[in-house]
């Protein structure tokens, strides 16, 4: 709690935020005049705004569109193409298809199937909602994935309570056990006494304290694993979360001559088993918390052997734009054939059904997209390209990468490490394509400065932005889970303390180990050589 004297200054956080901070870095361009002055000087006001959030996310993007032309740093025709570039029609392709999975209702027809397989026992299920929350946050927002889960979680979790409490009053009522529906099984080695209760004796309670308290553990840890299953989730695939984006359209703007070393494929090949082995020690951390327990190598795809010079012209944003395509084509009920015989036996409906077009509503309109369609994302991506485009040419990033250069003096597997733990404290505080945008450009030239494959710190960077497991406030899933009324602030702090430490490790175990391979990471590649000479 601020003190007394403080709190009427705080209703002017925002607007001492807002304006105080170009005031106060005002000098760093006036008496530092280059390029790279007054690029650092956006940069901060960017970082200052994106971490308070004293305007929405989107709005601090545009700050390039308007300052870097103004400031001398870039062309306004450079600043906006980094906009609507190849990764971002990447991305808006899957966003079109999450849009319609939830247009259609197909989480909670995969997260009902999942439950049905795996039955009640609280082990099991919170294994079911943390695979099928991991699997929808692969190609769905990590944010709509918890908003969509949550719900059925809590459904579930209420009918599993309302279900044993109607069994205790049957047991009371006729004196006999039932146990057909277990909400736990003790591994203890204790036995469980039933107290058959006479018709002229009433209950004291019909649920005792200790069993209250385990009740309310396991909906602690059965909310908490779905924000914590759909961070780790958005991390498998290229277009599950922000940062991954924002590594994908950096290498390419800073390295454009990588060889699209980082791709739908090969991205998913170092990170789903990365996030296979994160979900099930999440799991296992999140029982003892609250319950009491030839490496990859890709081929050619198929744009390469179907179309001449393929892998030139096509990217990952084709399919995906693609498929994007065929959802508004694609009719969402089967046509319906009419016979030619107009001999039936009900007339008036046949030509009810002749004046119906032959193929039914697509599965997804305009209309739907424009509505649901986080359009901020894409302009926070687009600003923080132009971010990282100016702090390359202006120097900025060299700048600080030459900085950081008495790093080099330590292993790289060390420095991932370092990389990670700074990034995953970071992101407890800030938005996580934020901090993703602010730092990649950094850790690129630093790579470059000491000689370093740039995936071996960029990558665990990435990663590392998706771990916000602490704080309600660090990413919308935790603020999402925490609005449920289960959780105390300290219960995320202590469960995500641990988590990080288990995302750090893997992190480190993943690009030591199968990382090598997947992206080449034991030598320093010609292409980021060439880019850091030019």
């Amino acid at each position: 709690m601020a003190p007394t004297c403080l709190r009427p200054l705080l209703r002017y956080r925002s607007f001492a935020i807002l304006f105080l901070t170009p005031l106060l870095l005002l000098p760093l361009p006036l008496a530092v005049s280059t390029r790279e002055a007054r690029c650092a000087y956006i940069v901060i006001i960017m970082a200052v705004y994106w971490c308070t959030e004293v305007i929405p996310l989107a709005v601090t993007s545009l700050i390039p569109v308007v300052f870097f032309p103004l400031l001398g740093v870039q062309t306004a025709k450079k600043v906006c193409f980094q906009y609507l570039n190849n990764t971002n029609m990447l991305f808006l392709g899957g966003l079109i298809v999450a849009i319609s999975v939830e247009q259609w209702n197909l989480h909670r027809r995969i997260a009902l199937r999942v439950l049905l397989i795996l039955g009640v026992k609280p082990a099991l299920l919170m294994l079911g909602f943390m695979a099928v929350t991991a699997f929808l946050s692969m190609w769905i927002s990590n944010t709509a994935t918890t908003a969509m889960m949550v719900p059925i979680v809590q459904a579930v979790l209420d009918q599993i309570d309302s279900t044993e409490y109607d069994v205790n009053m049957m047991e009371q009522a006729t004196g006999q056990t039932n146990a057909v529906i277990e909400l736990e099984e003790k591994s203890t080695s204790e036995s469980t006494a039933v107290h058959v209760v006479s018709n002229e004796q009433a209950p004291d309670d019909a649920r005792s304290s200790e069993e209250q308290k385990m009740k309310k553990r396991i909906c602690k840890g059965m909310t908490l694993c779905v924000c914590y299953a759909a961070s780790i989730g958005g991390t498998a695939t290229l277009t599950g979360t922000g940062p991954n984006v924002v590594l994908k359209g950096q290498m390419n703007q800073l390295y454009p001559n990588n060889n699209d070393i980082v791709n739908f494929a090969s991205w998913f090949g170092f990170a789903f088993p990365n996030m296979i082995v994160m979900l099930v020690l999440a799991w296992l951390w999140l029982q003892c918390s609250f319950m009491g327990l030839k490496n990859p190598g890709f081929v050619k795809g198929w744009a390469a052997r179907l179309f001449s010079g393929g892998d030139k012209y096509i990217t990952d944003s084709v399919p995906a734009m693609f498929v994007a395509l065929l959802l508004f084509v694609l009719p969402a009920h089967k046509p319906k054939f009419i016979a030619w015989n107009q001999s039936v036996s009900d007339p008036k409906q046949t030509e009810e059904d002749i004046k119906k077009p032959f193929l039914s509503t697509s599965l997804l309109d305009w209309d739907v997209v424009q509505r649901k369609m986080p359009w901020s994302i894409v302009l926070l991506l687009g600003g923080g390209f132009a971010l990282a485009d100016a702090s390359a040419n202006s120097g900025l990033s060299a700048w600080l990468g030459h900085q950081m250069t008495p790093l080099g003096s330590i292993p790289p597997w060390a420095i991932a490490t370092v990389v990670s733990l700074i990034i995953a404290v970071f992101t407890e505080c800030t938005s996580n394509v934020a901090t993703a945008t602010l730092f990649l450009p950094v850790f690129s030239s630093l790579a470059t400065s000491i000689k370093i494959h740039p995936l071996y710190v960029m990558v665990p960077a990435t990663l590392s932005a998706s771990f916000a497991f602490m704080l309600p406030v660090a990413t919308p899933p935790n603020a999402i889970v925490f609005s449920y009324g289960h959780l105390r602030v300290l219960d995320m702090v202590r469960t995500g303390i641990v988590m990080n430490l288990i995302g750090v490790c893997c992190i480190t175990l993943a690009i030591n180990t199968w990382g090598r391979p997947v992206f080449g990471l034991d030598t320093f590649p010609a292409w980021a050589n060439s880019t850091a000479n030019q």
